[in-house]
């Protein structure tokens, strides 16, 4: 199974190979949607795909994995969090997100994290008994 991070360290190259053997048309192609048509194609055949960033959560409540690639600004690899996840999970800026995401269907520009398989390295139900840090106490 391919990660979105994998495939981002990858030179352009290397990625036109990967489409040339998915059969992916390929000529033309920025690095960004490359990525994006073969983790689309990869999604077809073997189902979904990992992604992994930090998250950042906007004001309307529901955030984005960003990438250290981008230095974490806003980038076109960035990841889609639902607000729910956000609340099932208890996430919080800066946390760190591993998950199975989906490419951005019709009328989307992101993908979309649609299991939490980590947060933080640790299992997500560690995230739900976190405590806030503002409720710990110093020693």
């Amino acid at each position: 199974m391919s990660t979105l991070a994998e495939l981002k360290q990858k030179t352009h190259q290397e990625l036109v190979e990967i489409a040339r053997s998915l059969g992916i048309p390929y000529a033309g192609l920025k690095k960004e949607r490359l990525v994006h048509q073969i983790l689309a194609r990869k999604a077809e055949e073997e189902g979904l795909i990992l992604g992994e960033g930090v998250l950042e959560i906007v004001p309307q409540g529901y955030g984005f994995l960003r990438s250290a690639a981008y230095s974490y600004t806003p980038g076109p690899d960035d990841i889609y969090v639902s607000q729910s996840q956000i609340k099932k999970f208890n996430l919080k800026t800066g946390d760190t997100v591993l998950g199975q995401v989906r490419p951005p269907k019709q009328g989307e520009k992101f993908f979309s994290l649609v299991k939490v398989e980590a947060i933080n390295f640790e299992p997500p139900d560690k995230a739900k008994e976190r405590v806030p840090f503002e409720s710990l106490t110093p020693l």
